[in-house]
């Protein structure tokens, strides 16, 4: 149902005045998508370029206004030049309420963006605070400045697909959580989004029951390698766990050291996060910290529990990581699991060493459940390295050295780099065999869906931005 279809430009300077277009470059309106109400604005390249102008602002931020009253989530489909120059400032305040109105409605109601063309400048801005944004190969673009501008002021040549496309924005800056192959796809792709995600920050996930949705979960006790330094995937831990073909990624070319995405459990939405050993052993790095507070900030927003798989060796050593800001960065995925109030089951798998420990939502941060598997190393550091500190002196003096240090790594494996001696204080609930997680996700998601948990009255958080 389209609104506000008879609003025409305001701006009669430069040979405007005999240029009227209905709809003045956006359409706005809302509808359904499988019977729940959206809003949604497109903006229209055809006219002016697709840039925004007073009115333009004034439509979409009206279906926003609507939307946060009614609580239903606000698509956009971006295809725009930027502000429109004939209009001036007026133009640039335009922008400016947009920005407020998707600062007001974030964490309210979801908003999702969809990149349909090149959008530059003030058109990138309004995407970047909504939830999730959507790109096509070939035909997204993203960019402050345009390559003749980046050319111009660093005489370096770039083309437009380098600068802002999708490939660019889903690896290398984390902007875009979606690429897909074409707009056909990017469309269903937000279709699908909306069905793990609650209208509003007051309501539940839709949950959705599929015959046959029980994992193939055969071979899941033997999934962790007997080397403690062999890789694997964790893409097969979370596919035999969830409901059948349920997991949905975000942000799968981004920081792939960390897996993010929704996916259900007894048909009930839940946000998924683990770290990936089959990349860079699972470490946490700037990036993988960004890209997990973010998500788990949304999951807390609008009331989606959150699984978290472990299996971290700690956090990426280097100059790059300490100079780039690794303590700021990786406490912004502390400070995120520490706020969040909404159930919280925590699944060690096999690593969980040193700080990486208690970032990744432990016990100590208010996790409900946290199990363990058997194959699980819960210590300040992996042995080896553990060894060489405390027995330096008995190695160096040993007959055979390289002997007596395998000894010791054993011993220490033993007493220490086990699941027991935290389970004993408490820190972890039970120590179950990877084919009961399931079981036991879905029984303590069940009895969390009472769950209240509040932090002190304040006006927000500081976090670590």
């Amino acid at each position: 149902m389209e609104l506000d279809p008879f609003v025409e430009h305001r701006c009669s300077d430069f040979g405007l005045e005999e240029q009227r277009f209905l709809t003045d470059g956006v359409v706005t309106g809302y509808g359904l998508i499988d019977n729940r109400k959206v809003f949604v604005f497109s903006q229209d390249f055809t006219i002016f370029g697709g840039s925004l102008s007073e009115t333009f602002a004034e439509k979409i931020c009206k279906i926003m206004d609507i939307a946060l009253k009614v609580g239903a989530p606000v698509i956009g489909l971006n295809d725009s030049g930027g502000a429109r120059i004939q209009e001036g400032v007026v133009s640039l305040a335009g922008y400016a309420d947009i920005f407020l109105k998707n600062t007001l409605a974030s964490g309210v109601i979801p908003q999702i963006s969809a990149i349909l063309g090149p959008c530059a400048g003030g058109a990138v801005y309004s995407p970047a605070i909504t939830d999730f944004i959507f790109m096509a190969k070939k035909t997204s673009h993203m960019f402050v400045t345009g390559p003749n501008v980046v050319k111009t002021v660093t005489h370096e040549n770039v083309s437009m697909e380098d600068l802002g496309g999708a490939e660019t924005h889903s690896s290398r800056s984390g902007v875009s959580h979606f690429m897909c192959n074409n707009e056909v796809e990017l469309l269903g792709g937000i279709r699908k989004l909306m069905s793990y995600l609650p209208l509003n920050n007051m309501e539940s996930p839709p949950v959705i029951i599929q015959e046959n949705d029980e994992p193939n979960m055969e071979g899941i006790n033997s999934i962790i390698p007997s080397n403690p330094n062999k890789p694997y995937d964790m893409h097969l831990v979370i596919s035999k766990i969830m409901d059948k073909d349920s997991f949905f990624e975000v942000h799968k070319n981004y920081a792939p050291n960390i897996l993010v995405g929704f996916a259900r459990m007894n048909g009930k939405s839940v946000g998924v996060i683990g770290n990936q050993p089959a990349h860079l052993a699972g470490v946490l790095d700037i990036d993988s910290s960004l890209k997990g507070a973010r998500f788990v900030r949304f999951c807390d927003s609008f009331n989606i529990p959150m699984i978290t798989f472990v299996d971290v060796p700690g956090f990426l050593p280097g100059t790059d990581q300490e100079w780039g800001g690794i303590i700021k960065h990786g406490a912004k995925l502390l400070y995120a699991f520490a706020e969040a109030t909404v159930p919280k089951i925590t699944i060690i798998t096999r690593k969980a060493y040193g700080g990486a420990y208690d970032v990744m939502s432990s016990k100590h941060i208010r996790a409900d459940f946290n199990f363990a598997w058997p194959t699980a190393e819960i210590a300040v550091m992996g042995p080896k390295g553990a060894v060489e500190i405390i027995w330096k002196n008995k190695i160096k003096e040993a007959e055979n050295p390289e002997e007596e240090m395998d000894s010791l790594i054993e011993k220490y494996r033993d007493k220490f780099a086990n699941p027991f001696v935290a389970a004993k204080r408490g820190y972890i609930d039970d120590v179950i065999e990877p084919s009961e997680t399931r079981m036991r996700i879905i029984s303590g998601l069940e009895l969390l869906k009472t769950k209240v948990d509040t932090n002190p009255k304040k006006k927000h958080g500081n976090i670590p931005l």
